[in-house]
């Protein structure tokens, strides 16, 4: 599968959209406009073997809640991510069975080394 997540509306997921220059076999999906469902969330969870590293740390809704001071499960991190689009860390790139979190250098780097 060849797939990206990504918020139309950031300005580093287009960036980043525009540097990968993806092949037209990629569905790219705005999770503000479609948001993740239950079972593509267990896929994402499948290939990353943890809802934690899926993630945005940095969202305001997760500082809002003071989210950084709770103790929180798999569990907890799994419905926040069906809870709400901003607590997806992204673009979350799939391509082959490889998966690429977030918007650092480093995994955008890989990510486009693996297209």
């Amino acid at each position: 599968m060849k797939k990206i997540y990504h918020l139309s509306t950031c300005d580093t997921n287009r960036r980043i959209l525009k540097e990968l220059n993806l092949s037209e076999d990629f569905i790219k999906q705005d999770i503000k406009v479609s948001p993740i469902s239950k079972a593509e969330l267990e896929e994402l969870h499948q290939l990353s073997r943890t809802y934690e590293a899926l993630i945005n740390k940095r969202a305001r809704m997760f500082s809002e809640r003071k989210l950084k001071d709770k103790n929180l499960q798999e569990s907890d991190f799994k419905k926040l991510l069906l809870e709400h689009y901003t607590f997806l860390k992204r673009p979350v790139l799939i391509n082959e069975g490889q998966i690429f979190i977030g918007n650092s250098k480093k995994v955008v780097a890989s990510a486009k080394n693996s297209l």
